[in-house]
Parts: C-alpha cells; sequence; structure tokens
C-alpha cells in the first residue's frame, strides 16, 4: 500500500526550477502586440497567457469564443487560458513551466512557487503597477492583506495579489433526509455523530436494499475529510495541518494532541466502516461521484459549489436535502471550522512577462470592476448561462462546453449573498444559505492566517506534508498503532520542523505588532 500512496514523484527537481527561473528573470517576452497602457499598438487585443490549475469540467476556449471577444472589446486584452495537462499534478506542471523557460504572463501559483519565483528574482514586484493598472484590485483588497503580502518577501514589496475570502469557504454537510429516514437528529457531541454513522450504515437512508451506503467519506492522503479533525481543534486545510495557537504559542497543529486524539477516532471510525474504507485512495473524481451518486451521507467542502452536486443527487433522490453539520463536541477540546481569509497567493506576474504586465493587470481589473460583476457571474448566454422566465440560469459544466475564465478571489459575505441569490436556483438557495449560517457560527481565522511558504526553504517534506500523510495513513487504517503519532512528532521536529517553527514564530510576531 505504502507504494501506491507514497510512491516517488516524476516531478522536476526544485534546483531545476531555480535555475530557470534565474535565467527567466534576466529575458523578456516582449507580446508582439504589447504596449505601456495594455492595449495593442497595432489596434489588435494583446494576448495574455492566463494559467489556472483545477479547472473542472470543460475545454478551453479559443480565440473565436464569445467569452474571450467579450473581455478582450472590454480591455483590450485577449486572454489565452492555459491549464495542466489531463492526469497531471499541478505543482509538476508548473515546475516543468519553469524549467523549459515557458512561463504563461500571469500564473496562479501553487505548491509555493511563487517564493521560487520571488527568491530567484522571477516575480514582478507590483507596489507601483497595481494603483496604476488595476486600482479596482488596489482599493478592493483590504490594507491588511497587502501587509501580510509584503511579510511574506525579504524587502517588504508586492509580488502577487492575495486571495481575500471574508465568508467561510468550507463547511461540514450532511444529508436531512437521510437522518430523517434512520429516524435521527443533528448530533450534537462527538459520541452522538458516531451514532448517525453507524445508523448511515445499517439502515440503508438510500432505501435501494443494498447497504453501500458510506456514513462519510475523504479523499486520497486524507484530504477533505477537515470535519473529523476539526472536532477536536485541528486546524486543517483541504487535509493538510495549517499552523494555529496551542498552549498559547503558534505550533503545526500536525504534531499537537488535538491531532492525535483526532487520528485516534478516525481510526475508529475506519475500523468500524463508518469512514469509506477507500477513503485514502479516492481521486477527487472518484469521490466527487460517490457523492453524487447518493452514497455519502456526511461530507466537508465548499457550500457555494453545491448547486450541481445537488442538481446530480436529485436524479436518484429527488428528496435529497443537504444541511450543514454543526461542529460536534468533543470533550477536552475545542472545535471549529478553519478559516483562512486572507494572504494565500492568488495571482503572480513572471518577470519574464513584464512587458505584458499592464494588459495582464488591466485584465485582472475587469474582473474586480464592480460595473462587470453581472459579466462575471454569467458569462455569456448560451455558453455559460441561459435565461428562463427572464432571469439567467448558470448551466452545468460539461466536457465540451469552453471554460470561462475567473479572475476574481474577493469574497464579502454581501458578495456571498448575492452570489446566491442570483447563481443558486430559488428551491436551493435557503439551503446554501442555512450552510452558511452554520458554517460562520463554528468558523475561526487561525493565527496561520497568510503564512508564507519561504518559511519552509530548505525542508520541502515539511512544506509537503508528506510525512504526516504517512503516518496518518498508516494509523489510520490500522496497520500502525496509534502510539506511533508520538514517532511522528520525534521525526518532524528532527527533520526541519523546529527550525521552521522558529521562522513560523518570528513572522508571526512580525505580522501581530
Amino acid at each position: 500500500m505504502r507504494k501506491r500512496l507514497f510512491g516517488k514523484s516524476a516531478a522536476v527537481t526544485a534546483a531545476a526550477s531555480l535555475l530557470a527561473v534565474t535565467a527567466l528573470a534576466g529575458c523578456s517576452q516582449k507580446g508582439e502586440n504589447s504596449s505601456a497602457d495594455g492595449g495593442g499598438e497595432d489596434g489588435k487585443p494583446v494576448k495574455v497567457k492566463v494559467f489556472k490549475s483545477h479547472m473542472g469540467v470543460g475545454s478551453i476556449p479559443d480565440s473565436n469564443n464569445a467569452h474571450v471577444k467579450y473581455v478582450a472589446e472590454k480591455t483590450g486584452v485577449e486572454y489565452q487560458l492555459v491549464t495542466t495537462p489531463p492526469g497531471s499534478e499541478p505543482t509538476e506542471a508548473l515546475n516543468l513551466m519553469i524549467a523549459s523557460n515557458e512561463l504563461p504572463d500571469i500564473l496562479r501559483p501553487i505548491g509555493g512557487v511563487e517564493q521560487t519565483l520571488i527568491k530567484q528574482g522571477g516575480a514582478l514586484p507590483l507596489d507601483d503597477l497595481l494603483p496604476k493598472y488595476a486600482p479596482n484590485v488596489w482599493k478592493n483588497i483590504p490594507k491588511e492583506a497587502w501587509d501580510i503580502v509584503r511579510s511574506a518577501s525579504s524587502d517588504g514589496h508586492i509580488y502577487y495579489v492575495p486571495k481575500v475570502f471574508l465568508v467561510p469557504e468550507r463547511a461540514p454537510m450532511i444529508r436531512k433526509d437521510w437522518l430523517e429516514k434512520v429516524g435521527m437528529t443533528m448530533p450534537k457531541t462527538a459520541e452522538e455523530y458516531k451514532e448517525v454513522l453507524k445508523a448511515f450504515r445499517d439502515k440503508d437512508p438510500n432505501g435501494n436494499g443494498k447497504k453501500d451506503e458510506l456514513p462519510t467519506s475523504g479523499r486520497e492522503f486524507g484530504k477533505w475529510m477537515d470535519h473529523l479533525f476539526g472536532m477536536y481543534g485541528v486546524a486543517m486545510w483541504e487535509g493538510s495541518p495549517e499552523w494555529d495557537l496551542y498552549d498559547g504559542k503558534i505550533q503545526y497543529a500536525g504534531v499537537t494532541k488535538n491531532m492525535k486524539g483526532a487520528i485516534g477516532f478516525i481510526r475508529e471510525l475506519y475500523a468500524e466502516k463508518l469512514l469509506d474504507n477507500e477513503t485514502f485512495l479516492n481521486k477527487g473524481d472518484v469521490w466527487t461521484a460517490k457523492i453524487n451518486n447518493n452514497l455519502v451521507g456526511s461530507w466537508y467542502h465548499l457550500p457555494a459549489n453545491l448547486r450541481d452536486r445537488l442538481t446530480a443527487m436529485q436524479k436518484g433522490a429527488p428528496e435529497a436535502y443537504v444541511v450543514g453539520m454543526p461542529v460536534p463536541k468533543v470533550n477536552g477540546f475545542e472545535g471549529f471550522v478553519t478559516m483562512k481569509s486572507m494572504g494565500e497567493p492568488e495571482w503572480v506576474i513572471p518577470t519574464s512577462a513584464k512587458d505584458k504586465a499592464p494588459a495582464a493587470l488591466k485584465l485582472l481589473d475587469f474582473f474586480y470592476d464592480s460595473n462587470n460583476e453581472e459579466f462575471v457571474r454569467f458569462g455569456i448566454e448560451g455558453l455559460q448561462h441561459k435565461v428562463v422566465d427572464g432571469k439567467k440560469v448558470l448551466l452545468p459544466p460539461e466536457d465540451s462546453r469552453p471554460l470561462a475564465l475567473g479572475m476574481r478571489n474577493l469574497t464579502t459575505k454581501e458578495d456571498m449573498d448575492l452570489r446566491i441569490k442570483e447563481t443558486i436556483p430559488e428551491n436551493m438557495q435557503k439551503m446554501v444559505q442555512d450552510i452558511f449560517v452554520v458554517s460562520t457560527a463554528d468558523a475561526r481565522r487561525i493565527a496561520g492566517d497568510g503564512l508564507p511558504s519561504q518559511v519552509y526553504e530548505g525542508f520541502p517534506d515539511i512544506q509537503s506534508h508528506k510525512l504526516f500523510q504517512e503516518y496518518l495513513t498508516k494509523i489510520a487504517i490500522g496497520e500502525w498503532p496509534l502510539d506511533k503519532f508520538d514517532e511522528f512528532v520525534d521525526r518532524w521536529k528532527k527533520a526541519g520542523g523546529d527550525t521552521v517553527t522558529k521562522r513560523v514564530e518570528e513572522w508571526y510576531a512580525k505580522v501581530k505588532k
């Protein structure tokens, strides 16, 4: 099993990436149509390559696409969407772009690549460019977020545009219709939650006679099951331990007593088949299919994305209804939903694309301009939405339908309320709103929000959580005893954890002044 879960990657080495970035920093990709203000000198739109991974279902649009043309008409910039090849690992794909001197003009960084670019002079400082070419981005992102971005570089410059999400993004969710079918109420404690999961396992809430229900489920490496960790006060983000305050000081949640308690609980669930026994093998599409096909009773994900998921569920179970689950209480621990509001890198412009920076920022600014909000949400009729009874309704994603670029990642409560009202079908709106109410009540912004990846320099295995993932998996599936967790803590500290912790403490002291 270890070979399958933790086999060696074919990634481009970090050294190769660093060398390539150094070379890139000294060269420029002056576009054939580029000009200082972001418009084409020959009257044609400036072509800007935009890299995003995790684009979801859909095809890549070409220059004849109506969405591409509309944005070009408004901005003078024609976006060319670049994403990872099918089946590839996003971090590896981006490192390959760096090593092969094929960086896009603006990119969403993954796996700390923004720090690689910053340190090697491969990231363009944006302090002066943002107010000039992206005034809506500059004014809409809070000063606190820009200050966190400055803390991520040794020279205090702004090298990336941050993501800002002022409402909880993620939430524990549970099938209300399943609760009703098995005669249970919303669990308030870990013990009650376990009894609910047993009922999901044994009482056939699907009513198909197969008893193939999965009470709760997660994905490979223990991702997307944060509700099981959050009950124990563990700061987790999509299955990776974060940094938060424990015993009055900032610590890596992965080595705390809270984590040991959570893993012990997960181990129990796995042994009793209350946790999907394929959890540590589930690829994202497999896991999603299980939920969509009405096999999973409780999970953790993005309530804002529930529309397509629920639409799929109701094809096989018309009565399917999803609600937010308050974090079940555990004696001795203070549970919460992890919230990261600001500071995460969202957009970086490589130094090699300096001449196209005005155009790239002008493109980005289009998505932050309130005058374009309706277009950003609904796109083009026939491609991204249809009109039903005079109201725009988003179309479900399809493999053959071209994707539409979205670049704005700043969300307030007002933004989310409007998004729900205008993009969620009326029969689902209350459901989604109620989930946000529940998750907001349990959400807490962690101390490590905005922590720059540079604290991991020289310790890639600490940054990737590989050691944690191995111990979590083998302990959870029963291959190793729970006491092996103490061995993990010792190994983590000796492998660079203590050094990284000192760096995190220094960063925290600086940003909290």
